[in-house]
């Protein structure tokens, strides 16, 4: 992947690790520079940016010390979803990682031409989250 391309999707997921961007700016820079989705692995703590093209740069991410649930609590990873997008006071990106592993999430997919996010549990059990309107 192009360097330039590289550095943005490195931004943005800076910015999400530091609580400097917000999700729909992540979302709005991203689109902007032309990709198409991107994915959080908390497994293997990456993050993978793809361009429509298929192209896509891996990059490390923060490793959160939570044990990932057997079973994906769907009620747990919503109301998570939830905080994010009110940003309650003391919301951070880390702590909503911690939340939704420990409500089973393995990671998740955000698809920007889909309009969702796809939370993804240990036996590929799902839960879709459609973007705010």
């Amino acid at each position: 992947m192009d360097a330039d391309l590289t550095a943005i999707a490195r931004t943005c997921l800076e910015g999400a690790e530091n609580n400097g961007m917000t999700f729909p700016q992540i979302v709005a820079t991203l689109m902007q520079a032309g990709f198409e989705s991107y994915a959080i692995d908390f497994r293997r703590a990456t993050a993978t940016y793809y361009l429509p093209d298929g192209d896509s740069a891996v990059l490390p991410t923060h490793r959160p010390r939570v044990p990932i649930a057997a079973a994906l609590d769907t009620a747990a990873v919503q109301a998570a979803i939830g905080e994010a997008q009110r940003l309650v006071p003391g919301y951070t990106y880390a702590g909503f990682c911690a939340k939704v592993m420990a409500a089973g999430c393995v990671g998740y997919i955000v698809s920007f031409p889909g309009r969702r996010a796809v939370y993804l549990g240990r036996t590929a059990e799902t839960h879709v989250e459609h973007f705010p309107r």
